[in-house]
This record gives C-alpha cells, structure tokens and sequence, in this order.
C-alpha cells in the first residue's frame, strides 16, 4: 500500500519562496519532451516545471540511468565529472540557469542547493539498492514507489506519476527489458497496486481494488 505524503520532496515550497524574484528578473529556457539539455561549463540548471531524465553511456554503450530531476531540483556540469553525462527532458519543461559563481556568492541561495545535492545523492543510492534485487518485480515495484514518494502527485486514489518515461526507458533503468517491465506493471495492475490514466501516466493505488471473483 502507498502512502501519500503530506508535503512535497526537498522543501519545494521554501525553495520556489527564495528564488521568486530570480524567477520575475530572468527568462526560462523552455524545452518539449526528447530535449538534449546542454550542460554549460560553471552553470546549474533548475527545473522550474517539467522532469529531466539524467543518464550516461557505459563502454558497452548502454544507456544508465543516473537519476531525475523535477521541479525546484537541480543538475548540471559542476555536480558531475563523467565524460558521457548527459540531460534529456522526459516532458515539456521549464528550466533556469544559474551560474556557479552565483550560487557561491548567496549563502541561502548555497545552502538551498547543498539540500538539493543531498536529495539527488539519497535518490542515486536508492537506485544502487534496487539493482542488487535479484527479482525483476521487486525492482520494478521498488522504482516506482520511489518515484511516487519523490514526485508523485496526490490524488484521490493514491499517488499520480506524471513522468512521462516509457517502458523502454524503465527496463535500461532496471537493468531489464521492455517486454519484461510491460509483464510485471501489468501483474502490479491485476494486482491494484497500479493503474493507468492515458498515456505514461501511472497511479500507485492507496487502497487495493476490489479483485473479480473467479468462477468456480
């Protein structure tokens, strides 16, 4: 069963509070879903509105997933050092630049991205965690309750993830295949753990649906 959180991941509302007139001075960069983010030398980006997929290229040349970015979350080239890092908008998104040289000069403004950085870092070890599960459900079931509890919108079934990540894209974050995550989310449904709402959005259900009864 899912629980619903009473507040938003990360302090959202504090931090959207102490960058408002940053928001009113500045244009945001707006992006459609399938966006390649360029990531500048020295320069963060904050996700206003939208989900930012962050992966890389392993040697075999397989995509990783190495986490994801919503909103009042940020990424970019100074929280990284690997050569194949890269940043892709999951849907249409929103985003803010800053530069490093920016953030080190506020104080409120550093301390407000270190909560951000401590966030992603929880959210990365989370993901390490589930790979070292050697059944494909748990890791599937596991996912996706982290990302309701990180990102998933209350409503009055449960928790609504609005990512916009295709089956593809779960099973190279799992470590698995597309026909194998489409199984195991449809047994999470015969289930009523999960539901769907058109298309990529998902519901993780607070309460079990009523299971038919089989004939005898």
């Amino acid at each position: 069963m899912v629980q619903t959180p009473a507040l938003g991941a990360g302090g959202s509302q504090r931090f959207r509070s102490l960058l408002e007139d940053t928001y009113r001075r500045r244009s945001l960069v707006h992006l459609v879903p399938g966006s390649s983010v360029p990531l500048l030398r020295n320069q963060l980006w904050l996700v206003v509105r939208g989900m930012v997929k962050l992966g890389a290229i392993t040697v075999h040349g397989d995509e990783l997933l190495l986490g994801l970015a919503g909103p009042d979350q940020a990424f970019g080239e100074p929280l990284n050092d690997l050569e194949t890092y890269a940043a892709t908008t999951l849907c249409s998104t929103d985003l803010l630049c800053l530069s490093w040289a920016e953030i080190q000069g506020d104080h409120q403004l550093a301390v407000a991205i270190l909560q951000i950085v401590s966030q992603r870092q929880r959210q990365s070890q989370a993901l390490l965690a589930l790979m070292g599960l050697r059944r494909v459900e748990e890791r599937v079931r596991g996912f996706l309750e982290l990302l309701a509890l990180d990102y998933g919108q209350p409503c009055e079934r449960g928790l609504r993830l609005d990512l916009g990540m295709t089956h593809h894209e779960l099973a190279s974050a799992l470590g698995t295949t597309r026909v194998t995550v489409t199984r195991v989310l449809g047994n999470l449904r015969d289930e009523g753990w999960l539901d769907s709402e058109g298309q990529r959005r998902l519901v993780l259900l607070s309460q079990p649906r009523a299971q038919p009864r089989r004939r005898p």
